[in-house]
Parts: structure tokens; C-alpha cells; sequence
């Protein structure tokens, strides 16, 4: 992708932003009731997929590369207590409303400056983490400007990006092209090319596939939606090859997708366990790209290709997948609750189950990770109780179990410790899956 911009289609971009500074979020709302988002968010996360080590986050240094109007820089200060919040933008109007956001919401170790991506090394800082969110496919060279992010990312640091994906999101890329030609993407004035659009949607037939496939009764008042998806200058559309061969090209290593369960290739098959032969040999032994590259031919539905990945040559020895545990890695086993579940409404709502003996739908405040509720019985949940408190060992939960079930109520023999432990070890399994407990193994 060697398309160059002139510094006249730059500065266009630029003006965009100027324009219409994005998000267009009201100063004084606040993202604290934003479990998704503030889990996404939470360097927490993506340090656990990395490592599966429990990170602290008061004193990191964290880059939201674009930060617009600040309000995912408000977020990444929300979710990540203790830390200093660094934000850039091209749009000098948009960094002034960042640094009047987070000072108003009670941040103060923060600071924005208006450059590009690809500056950042100019700033002489070193990060723990980096966010670029719908910033990178506006880059000219992807691979030099996830370059860049790379040579201020700390050994041990990681980067949240994200690009539009050309198959999910080509008839968007397709109506760009027809407002461009009608000569609207370089529109002065905004309000008549946003009215011109409707203008021109709201004419053609319903059938006409442009129409049927993107537009939705909200852009008739949403403005901004507009703005983003059929007037955006500067857009581009990548595959996940593409992501890929850029991440090499600036010595990354993927991690995970944002939303991994967006691309979980097996849900796409109606009996996974009962694939057909030539599928049931061949999709093991995928790598993991492939695997990807596979779901986005498959069913391109997602807008973005969202990842988190880290340098090259962080080296990790102890990362041991949960369903390879032996006996001894659980026995010295620390139980932690993600931060986002250890909230005091999660736990009241399971106080409030226990005592009524109804099921705990535990993934009811936080829905990212899930692609269907997460109920536990409540008895059981009940052993998670002193981790609202402070991380646990799981043989402290273990003999928890023993305690709130010191009888087998089928048989009315006493519990045993092998029993116990089963209950306890598939319990935590199935809520590791989800990020809702991260286990740490001792070193």
C-alpha cells in the first residue's frame, strides 16, 4: 500500500477533525459506568492475554495516539488508576477540548500535544501502552507508522489497534467513492454535504444494494454517524494478511483480537465437533493469521480489525494454557478478579443471590468477552466471596468449598478434598475463559 497523500489531502484530513472534533461527547459525561469499554481498556487485559501476569497499573505511562476530543483518554485513565495519560492528535482543536476533559473529571497527571503518529518519537517518552483507536488506516504506510509506536513502547509494553476491515466495511468504502465523486468529501461546509447524502440515500429505491446494506434509520439524525462512514476522507480498508505483514514489518507480535470472541472461527460451523473431513484436518493446523484470514472470508460482519500485540523480542517462559495445568500449578495457583468484575454492585447482586438461592448470571454488568449469559449456582459462587477483598490462593478457595459444602448432598458422605477440588478448578476454568478470574501460577 503505497498510496501517498499530498500535504493538501493531509491538511483535508486534518480540517475534518477540526471541523467536527470526534467523539462529539459531551464534557461532563463520564465513561465510569462503562464496564465493556473500561475492560477493553484496562491495560489489566491485554497484559493478562500477553503473560498471564497481573499487572499494576499506578505509575504506567500510557499513549492514546489520536486522542480527538479526549473522551478514550478519559476512559484509559478510568480503567487504569495511577496512571499518566499521554495524548496526541493532528487536530490542535481537538487537543484542546482533551485537556480540558480530563482536568474537569478529576485527572491531572496528563498531558496532549497536537502531532502525528508518526512524530511521537519526538516527545522522548517511553510507554507501557499504547491506544490507537480509529486512527491507523488513515496512515499512508501503516508499517512505518506502527514503526513509530513501536520504537516508544516499553520491552514489556503493548499496543491496541485497530484498522476498518475492507470486507466488512466495503460497501462504506464503496458509497465514499460515490459522494467523492459527486464532489461532496470536499464539501466546505458539512451541514450541506451531511444534508446532500441523506438527500441522495433517502432517493434511491430501497432495494438499490448500497442503500439496503449501509444505511440505518439513525443517520437521519446522527449527523456524526454520517461524517464517519460516508463523508470520512482519508479511509482505507485492510485484510487481516495486511495487518499482519505490517505488524512484522515493525517487529510486532500479535496478541489477541480486542473482541476475540468476534472471531472465534468455530461458532461459524453448526456442529463444530462433526465438521466435514477436509475441514476437521485442515483448520488445526492453521496458524493463527490463517485462522483469522479464514473467518473474515467466511463472514466479514466485523467493522474493525481489532488487536493487541507487543514487541518482537518480549520473551515469555511461564505463559502455561489453563487446560495443561497439572494438579501442583492449580495447588500454587493465585486467584485474582478482573477489575472490572471486582465492582461492589457485582458483589452486592451475588450477596443478594445467595441469600434468595438463585442462580448469579455473572456476566449481567459485563457482556464483552461473552457470546451468551454466564450463570453460576450460587452456592458455588459463593467461594469467589473473598476475592472482592483480595486476591486468593486456590487452596484458600478450596477449602472454602469444604466449608460451605462439607457433605455430599446425593450420597450425605463427607465432601472430599479431590471432589472439592474438581468443583472448584472447573468453576474457575470456566470464568478464566472469559477473563471474569485471571489465575496466576506461582514462578
Amino acid at each position: 500500500r503505497s498510496m501517498e497523500k499530498s500535504p493538501e489531502a493531509l491538511e483535508r484530513i486534518r480540517q475534518q477533525f477540526e471541523n467536527a472534533p470526534y467523539p462529539k461527547i459531551p464534557l461532563e459525561k463520564s465513561p465510569k459506568e462503562d464496564v465493556n469499554n473500561l475492560f477493553i481498556h484496562n491495560l489489566v487485559t491485554a497484559y493478562y492475554l500477553k503473560n498471564q501476569r497481573i499487572l499494576d497499573t499506578q505509575g504506567k505511562v500510557i499513549l492514546d495516539a489520536g486522542c480527538g476530543s479526549g473522551y478514550k483518554s478519559l476512559m484509559l485513565a478510568e480503567a487504569n488508576p495511577g496512571a499518566k495519560i499521554v495524548g496526541i492528535d493532528i487536530s490542535p482543536e481537538s487537543v484542546k477540548l482533551a485537556r480540558e476533559r480530563l482536568p474537569y473529571h478529576g485527572f491531572e497527571n496528563v498531558e496532549f500535544h497536537a502531532i502525528g503518529i508518526e512524530e511521537v518519537p519526538k516527545l522522548g517518552m517511553q510507554f507501557d501502552y499504547i491506544n490507537s483507536d480509529d486512527v491507523l488506516y488513515f496512515l499512508d504506510d501503516l508499517a512505518a507508522g506502527m514503526g513509530a509506536l513501536q520504537s516508544v513502547l516499553k520491552p514489556e509494553g503493548l499496543i491496541r489497534g485497530n484498522l476498518h476491515c475492507a470486507l466488512g466495511r466495503a460497501h462504506y468504502l464503496q458509497a465514499q467513492q460515490v459522494f467523492s465523486m459527486m464532489g461532496l468529501a470536499d464539501e466546505p461546509s458539512q451541514d450541506l454535504a451531511v444534508g446532500m447524502v441523506r438527500e441522495t440515500i433517502h432517493s434511491l429505491r430501497d432495494e438499490v444494494k448500497l442503500k439496503a446494506l449501509t444505511w440505518n434509520p439513525s443517520f437521519d439524525t446522527y449527523d456524526e454517524r454520517i461524517l464517519a462512514n460516508y463523508l470520512l476522507k482519508g479511509d482505507r480498508g485492510y485484510t487481516i494478511p495486511e495487518m499482519f505483514a505490517a505488524l512484522r514489518a515493525a517487529q510486532l507480535e500479535f496478541v489477541s483480537m480486542v473482541h476475540w470472541r468476534h472471531w472465534d472461527l468455530m461458532s461459524l460451523f453448526k456442529d463444530p465437533e462433526n465438521l466435514p473431513i477436509f475441514l476437521g484436518m485442515s483448520l488445526p493446523e492453521l496458524s493463527i493469521e490463517e485462522q483469522l484470514h479464514f473467518f473474515e472470508l467466511l463472514n466479514p460482519r466485523n467493522r474493525l480489525i481489532d488487536f493487541w500485540c507487543a514487541r518482537s523480542d518480549w520473551e515469555v517462559n511461564h505463559v502455561k494454557p489453563i487446560p495443561a495445568w497439572e494438579p501442583e500449578d492449580w495447588w500454587g495457583a493465585t486467584v485474582h478478579l478482573h477489575p472490572q468484575v471486582r465492582t461492589e454492585r457485582l458483589k452486592a447482586n451475588l450477596i443478594d443471590c445467595i441469600r434468595q438461592r438463585k442462580s448469579f448470571n455473572i456476566s449481567r454488568y459485563l457482556t464483552e468477552p461473552v457470546t451468551q449469559p454466564v450463570v453460576l449456582d450460587s452456592t458455588l459462587a459463593a467461594c469467589l466471596l473473598p476475592l472482592w477483598a483480595a486476591p486468593q490462593s486456590f487452596q484458600s478457595l478450596v477449602e472454602r468449598w469444604l466449608r460451605i459444602r462439607p457433605l455430599n448432598p446425593e450420597t450425605l458422605e463427607a465432601t472430599s478434598q479431590d471432589a472439592a477440588f474438581q468443583d472448584i478448578q472447573q468453576l474457575l476454568t470456566n470464568l478464566e475463559t472469559f477473563l471474569f478470574v485471571l489465575l496466576e501460577r506461582s514462578q
